[in-house]
Parts: structure tokens; C-alpha cells; sequence
């Protein structure tokens, strides 16, 4: 599996991920995922990008089967330690979300919180690189499988840059990305790397999706600790997709 920028950024900031405030309403996104999901008692979720696996122990303690995938191993292993601490098995397994090949599928899918989606890598290209996520995601899935996507809002990116951010080189208009320093701390001190972050508009992640297998159900508002049936603020933070697998 090869290295990415946000791999080490995660596995040094993963101790430090559930303070962040966002991560605050876990139980309560939980349970408007069974919501929209509907899924049978026990069903199979594969939750790409899971992070600490907040969102697959809430799961699992409402007796779903749960596999959290994510590629920072620093990460993982707060998920197992949140799993043992709830007394639910959750299998956790490090990959890149984008390369990731399973020879058994789920009845659902997750893709949460910028766990995987819209995080590029300096070798990552802005459009195949969500596309291969989202192709990945649909070949894991049952005939028929439903996928829960929330990413960054291109909208909010576009109205926040002026000209001068984009001459600067901070914003990409064609790819809907924003470049800037990001700064962590390490055992061996502080690092920094320029950060990569894809926005999405709802037109192209339509797109995308179809391109992948999927009819798109809702596009959404969908910010984290805020999520609902509504439409989409050009200024909220995050987009909501649910979509089902149709090839």
C-alpha cells in the first residue's frame, strides 16, 4: 500500500480526532443512517474512510455487521480500542480507499466525514481519484446495495476565493480544489505538508456516481453533527449523497 500525506497526518492526529467538535453527535448520526438505510436486523456495512470508527461501533451496538476500512493505521487502532471498549466486534481493516479489492460484498455502504473522499494526495488525480472510491465502493456492494456519502461542498469553496486566491495558486476553479499548509506534531517533532482538499458540486458528484454504477437518490445538505432532509445551503460546509447501486 503506498504512503500518502494524509496517512501520516492521520496517524499522528488520531489520539486527538474525538475532540474534534464535529464527532460530538456520533449516536444520534447513527441512528439517521438506519433511518435512510432501513437495513435488515444484522445487515453487512462497510464503512470506507472509518476513521476512529465512530460510526461503526454505534452500529454495531445497534446489531449491524460492521467492516470499518481506512488507510492510517494510527486510526485503526483507536477504533479497535473504541470497539473493545463498547464490547461490539467491528472488523477493522487498513487499505487506501481508492485500490481496495474485496471478494465479498455488503448490504450497505458508508463514506463519512471526509474519511476518504475529497482528502487527495499529492499523486492523486482530482477526478479519477474520487471515481476509483466511488467504483470501488460499488463492486463491494450487493445488487441493489445503498451508499450514504458526505463531502465537501464545492459551492462553499467557489463563493470563499476571490481572483487573488486563485492567481495565488491557494484555488483551483477547474478542479474545485484548495491547497494550504498543514502542520502536525510528530515523536519526531513538527511536520508540514501542503494539504489537498476536493470540494464537489452536486452536478459532477451526480456525474461520478453514474459513472460508477450508481443512481443517485437525494443530494443533500448534510454537515457533520447536522445531518437531515434538506436542501443544500451553497455555504454549509458539507453534501449529503445517498445513491443505489443499479450495475
Amino acid at each position: 500500500m503506498s504512503h500518502n500525506e494524509w496517512q501520516e497526518f492521520f496517524d499522528n492526529h488520531a489520539p486527538d480526532y474525538m475532540n474534534n467538535i464535529f464527532t460530538k453527535n456520533t449516536d444520534e448520526e447513527a441512528a439517521f443512517i438506519r433511518s435512510l438505510l432501513q437495513p435488515e436486523p444484522g445487515a453487512a456495512i462497510l464503512d470506507v474512510g472509518c476513521g476512529t470508527g465512530r460510526h461503526s461501533v454505534a452500529l454495531a451496538k445497534m446489531g449491524y455487521k460492521m467492516t470499518g476500512l481506512d488507510i492510517s493505521e494510527g486510526m485503526l487502532k483507536e477504533a479497535e480500542r473504541a470497539a473493545e471498549a463498547e464490547g461490539v466486534e467491528v472488523e477493522f481493516i487498513q487499505a487506501n480507499a481508492r485500490d481496495f479489492k474485496f471478494d465479498r460484498k455488503w448490504d450497505a455502504a458508508l463514506c463519512l466525514c471526509e474519511g476518504a473522499f475529497g482528502l487527495l494526495s499529492s499523486e492523486d488525480d482530482p477526478v479519477m481519484q474520487p471515481v476509483s472510491i466511488l467504483k470501488n465502493i460499488n463492486e463491494a456492494l450487493k445488487p441493489g446495495g445503498r451508499l450514504i456519502l458526505t463531502c465537501l461542498n464545492g459551492m462553499k469553496k467557489i463563493r470563499n476565493f476571490s481572483k487573488e486566491g486563485i492567481d495565488n495558486g491557494l484555488f483551483d476553479p477547474v478542479n474545485i480544489t484548495e491547497k494550504f499548509m498543514m502542520e502536525f506534531d510528530t515523536p519526531e517533532g513538527k511536520k508540514q505538508f501542503r494539504g489537498v482538499e476536493k470540494g464537489f458540486v452536486p452536478s459532477e458528484l451526480a456525474i461520478m456516481l453514474k459513472m460508477s454504477g450508481f443512481e443517485t437518490e437525494h443530494i443533500w445538505g448534510g454537515t457533520a453533527g447536522n445531518w437531515g432532509r434538506r436542501g443544500i445551503d451553497p455555504d454549509e460546509y458539507e453534501i449529503m449523497v445517498i445513491a443505489c447501486k443499479i450495475t
